[in-house]
């Protein structure tokens, strides 16, 4: 629990040095806002006759980030898509996958006042590829695409002082499906005479993102979601995913991504991705 208190604690304080920094006026633009940007990153190496010894390795990973915004003067309908995929191959191993993620995003927002304003959300996660744990001459398959799915449907109030920060809080109902891998996603383990593969549950969501452009070439995005069942609102589960790009031409960059998940009927540890590459990237539109 102290990562899920560092992650709190270090969103309110970033959050607090941009309201401070960004007191800009800029004229308002209305209409679509439309992005897409992918990127690639590759790294190998190979060894022969090396007397200092080694391993060779290839490992690669593809990122899609999707952005589709239709601002009006009354009403706000912000769209947003992640897609990540890469696996690496180490010595005589099979390629392996090492990141896969499928993250699609719908927020409406009705504006009735400055800052603060009415909400509906949607939200779709799930992967691409077979996910296994692997043993010494052997692999076990735990997950698959939309094994496990999850879905959140919410609504509440929408806090949006500028256009770096923006927080939402409300009610939520969040579903998980499974199929061929229910435990540890959607069965419940009080129920030992059957196996549940859909779990719905009904709870209170905070999501507060952040768009900051530290400087004109790095960029530093955070998106930090909590959700409590009213059953169990003491837990906590836990999505903080930040990532920080610098720009280093225009079309190579350096990226750095770290990710923190916490939800206690998956591990109650809390898990922890992180990633640093130095790749290609390019703006569709």
């Amino acid at each position: 629990m102290k990562s899920l208190a560092s992650a709190l604690i270090f969103t309110i304080f970033v959050s607090q040095s941009i309201l401070a920094q960004d007191t800009r006026t800029e004229a308002k633009k209305y209409g679509w806002q439309k992005e897409i940007v992918g990127g690639i990153n590759l790294t190998q190496t190979s060894f022969d006759n090396w007397a200092q010894g080694g391993e060779n390795s290839l490992a690669w990973q593809a990122n899609l980030n999707l952005k589709f915004i239709n601002d009006r003067e009354k009403t706000n309908w912000a769209n947003s898509g992640k897609l990540s995929y890469g696996s690496l191959k180490s010595a005589d191993q099979a390629m392996r996958k090492s990141i896969d993620e499928i993250k699609l995003e719908s927020v409406f927002t009705y504006k009735l006042a400055k800052f603060v304003n009415p909400f509906a959300a949607a939200t779709v996660e799930t992967q691409f590829a077979p996910g296994y744990i692997y043993d010494d001459d052997s692999k076990r398959q735990i997950s698959a695409f939309m094994d496990p799915g999850y879905f959140r449907e919410s609504i509440g109030l929408n806090y949006q002082p500028n256009q770096i920060v923006n927080t939402r809080f409300g009610a939520s109902l969040k579903q998980t499906i499974t199929s061929q891998y229910p435990r540890p996603f959607a069965d419940d383990p009080e129920t030992q005479d059957k196996t549940e593969k859909f779990k719905s549950e009904i709870g209170a969501e905070s999501v507060t993102d952040i768009n900051w452009k530290i400087a004109e070439n790095t960029l530093f995005t955070a998106k930090l979601e909590l959700f409590s069942t009213f059953q169990s609102f003491d837990e906590t589960d836990v999505n903080w995913d930040t990532i920080l790009t610098t720009k280093m031409s225009k079309y190579f960059n350096m990226n750095f991504n770290f990710k923190l998940f916490y939800d206690k009927d998956i591990s109650s540890k809390r898990q922890i991705n992180q990633a640093i590459a130095l790749g290609v990237t390019y703006s569709f539109l």
